[in-house]
């Protein structure tokens, strides 16, 4: 067979292919084939795709279809990378993965458990702990034990986009969670997120992730969250850390300590408090909701969202960069306040208990001090509300005053609110006091000597 080219040797070759093998129908999706190609140089998922297609295009392929269709586009493209290896010390990796359930030592329940690893991009040297959820108290928490294990802190993080550190994922301008940016302040390390849905720049971390998932976690029952860490830091140790990795061909707890280990950022003098941000409302009743607890803050700022700092310990509560509040931590339930957060009408309420009503009667005089007593020993009507309401007479009219208004009104026996405020308008406390007639004598009662018998027959 004679050709003269390699276009003429291709096409003598298809036409010997038996049709059966040839596509028999054309792909739905080729119509789209430009849009989809410039999809997926951005890095969109196929799923996304096919989504996309059938809101904007009218696409009525099945997912199957339109997946084979992608990968036979790709077929013959394959995607170079570039492997970046970095100095020692220079960076990290840190990444959350499916752990399975284990048992909680509190409640011994089982419930869905993540492993957290970090693992050094040089030697290869990881930490790892089990945990229950992936909430930025526990996120802080796990890095702040990876760098006290490594003894040190990597100059840089690659992390995933998850909420307790990204709050929204950009490539080029994403916005750190303030809790991490603080953690990251304090030690000295940058933060580096991956780009969105780029899982492999992460690459030396998700191998990790996987490598714990497949020979520790493989195979073994759910146990006591403390006891399978302590089995997870042996195993990291003794297994995972002696091993010859299969890239750098070394052992990662050798390579660690001898060459990484010394190239790590010192650890600050004082570990990271574990502070959490958060913003809140301020409500009306002059109190912000963190972790079901409240805490009281100044009234100006209601209906305002404010800055909150919580560790566990004090509850610090920030207007813009204003410290306006704080408070000692309290347990969900609990309801911390400080009484000049509200307005002072409210105050003077709060403060009007039945102790203080009878001190400040009794600075006013001795007349007020027996119209409040008598007030507050009425049973079963609690007149708590008239003695305070009385007692703020003496605002408006003044205690010498409020003093004569309770003499006379104690001489008419008739120590109400309205008798004393009408005394006061009317100025009638400085009146001479009018004698009172003398009560009735009760006179005594007698009983029949004889019985009625002996006088009725």
């Amino acid at each position: 067979m004679n050709v003269s080219t390699l276009e003429e040797l291709e096409a003598r070759v298809r036409a010997q292919v038996p049709a059966s093998n040839l596509p028999r129908t054309p792909f739905k999706a080729e119509p789209h084939r430009e849009r989809i190609e410039a999809w997926r140089r951005d890095g969109v998922e196929i799923r996304a795709i096919f989504q996309h297609l059938q809101r904007e295009h009218g696409y009525t392929g099945s997912y199957a279809a339109l997946h084979r269709y992608v990968r036979h586009l790709e077929a013959g493209t394959p995607t170079g990378f570039v492997r970046l290896e970095v100095a020692p010390g220079a960076e990290a990796q840190v990444d959350f993965g499916a752990a399975g359930q284990r048992r909680d030592p509190v409640t011994g329940e089982r419930k869905k458990a993540w492993v957290f690893v970090m693992t050094l991009s040089y030697s290869r040297h990881q930490y790892a702990v089990l945990v229950f959820d992936q909430s930025v108290r526990t996120w802080l928490r796990c890095h702040r034990e990876a760098f006290e294990w490594f003894a040190g802190v990597p100059r840089r993080l690659v992390i995933d986009n998850l909420k307790a550190a990204i709050v929204r994922a950009v490539w080029h301008d994403p916005v750190v969670q303030r809790s991490y940016r603080e953690f990251a302040e304090h030690y000295g390390f940058l933060i580096a997120p991956c780009r969105p849905r780029t899982a492999w720049h992460k690459g030396k971390v998700e191998s990790g992730v996987h490598y714990v998932a497949r020979n520790f976690l493989a195979g073994r029952e759910p146990g006591w969250l403390s006891e399978d860490n302590a089995a997870l830091r042996l195993w990291v140790e003794e297994v995972a850390g002696v091993r010859r990795h299969g890239t750098t061909k070394e052992a990662p707890l050798a390579r660690f300590g001898a060459v990484e280990r010394a190239a790590l950022l010192p650890l600050p003098e004082s570990p990271y408090d574990l502070g959490v941000w958060k913003q809140a409302k301020l409500h009306p009743d002059c109190h912000v909701v963190v972790d079901g607890a409240y805490y009281s803050a100044p009234h100006r700022f209601i209906g305002q969202r404010l800055w909150v700092r919580s560790n566990g310990q004090d509850v610090v509560i920030f207007h813009a960069w204003e410290r306006v509040a704080s408070h000692r931590w309290g347990p969900p339930g609990t309801r911390r306040t400080e009484a000049a957060h509200y307005p002072p009408d409210k105050v003077a309420y709060l403060m009007a208990t039945p102790s203080w009503c009878r001190a400040r009667a009794a600075a006013i005089g001795s007349s007020a001090a027996q119209v409040v007593e008598q007030l507050l020993a009425e049973r079963p009507l609690d007149r708590l509300r008239t003695a305070q309401a009385i007692l703020r007479l003496a605002e408006k009219f003044g205690p010498a005053r409020l003093e004569a208004a309770c003499r006379r009104a104690l001489h008419f026996d008739d120590v109400g609110y309205r008798t004393l405020k009408r005394i006061l308008e009317r100025g009638l406390e400085g009146e001479p006091l009018p004698e009172l007639a003398p009560a009735r004598v009760a006179l005594p009662t007698f009983r029949f000597a004889r019985s009625g018998s002996e006088i009725f027959h």
